[in-house]
């Protein structure tokens, strides 16, 4: 039953990313049709530089829907069902997430908080704890097993796996979803667990998409003060009760 470590893999985005955005953006303030404009853009004959600018420019003024059609896919491991709890929140996305039911936990991974970890007999507990589940998941699967419920046995022997059972998923967010999802999960007020895993999604969406994504992050980071009231601000930035 070993500790999981998070790790995050880029799988695939909407293909010609940015000029499909820029496209878009385009045909809201064109006269003419983009579809005509498309084979010039694909050849390279509009310089991607052009297009990253005029797509950031129009950004800032606060329009983004046109990033909606560019969508990116990752594969995540080394999660909590904790964590993936919280990730599914985010309800403009597509999941597919590693099953309890159809996945035996013969030795089960699983995820330790660092708060646990750094203290000695929190983490001894905790420990200890995983491989009474574990044992238990074990015996009630083999009983299962032996009472008739053959293929079964994992779907009812999984009630007893805890939240902190590491589990894989591969996620699918389009790029104004993956805004939102950076502007709450990236806050310091995330949970630990769920903002390094939108940390090293942002970091990857940095360097695939710079245009949209370079000042991607926390609200805040954008917005210069904490968009959240006093009571839940964590004090990084003014809140907007601050603001004249």
């Amino acid at each position: 039953m070993p500790e999981k470590q998070l790790r995050v893999e880029f799988l695939a985005m909407t293909p010609d990313a940015l000029s499909l955005i820029y496209a878009a953006f385009r045909q809201c303030y064109h006269a003419g049709f983009v579809a005509d404009m498309w084979p010039r853009l694909l050849s390279g004959e509009i310089d991607p530089q052009v297009q990253a600018d005029f797509v950031s420019k129009t950004m800032e003024s606060g329009h983004d829907s046109p990033v909606e059609h560019v969508s990116m896919t990752f594969a995540v491991e080394g999660i909590s069902r904790a964590c993936s709890h919280q990730v599914v929140r985010h309800r403009i996305a597509s999941y597919s997430q590693q099953s309890q039911r159809y996945v035996a936990e013969n030795d089960m991974d699983y995820i330790l908080p660092p708060a646990i970890a750094r203290i000695p007999e929190a983490k001894e507990r905790f420990e200890t704890f995983m491989a009474e589940v574990q044992s238990a998941y074990s015996d009630l699967r083999d009983i299962l097993v032996a009472n008739g419920r053959k293929s079964k046995a994992n779907e009812d022997a999984r009630f007893v796996l805890p939240q902190a059972a590491e589990t894989k998923i591969v996620l699918t967010m389009n790029c104004r979803s993956l805004h939102h999802f950076f502007h709450l999960r990236c806050c310091n007020r995330a949970q630990w667990e769920v903002r390094a895993m939108a940390d090293a999604m942002l970091a990857i969406c940095k360097d695939k998409l710079p245009a949209i994504f370079a000042n991607g992050g926390a609200r805040c980071e954008q917005l210069g003060y904490c968009p959240e009231s006093p009571k839940f601000a964590c004090g990084k930035y003014p809140t907007r009760d601050c603001q004249g």
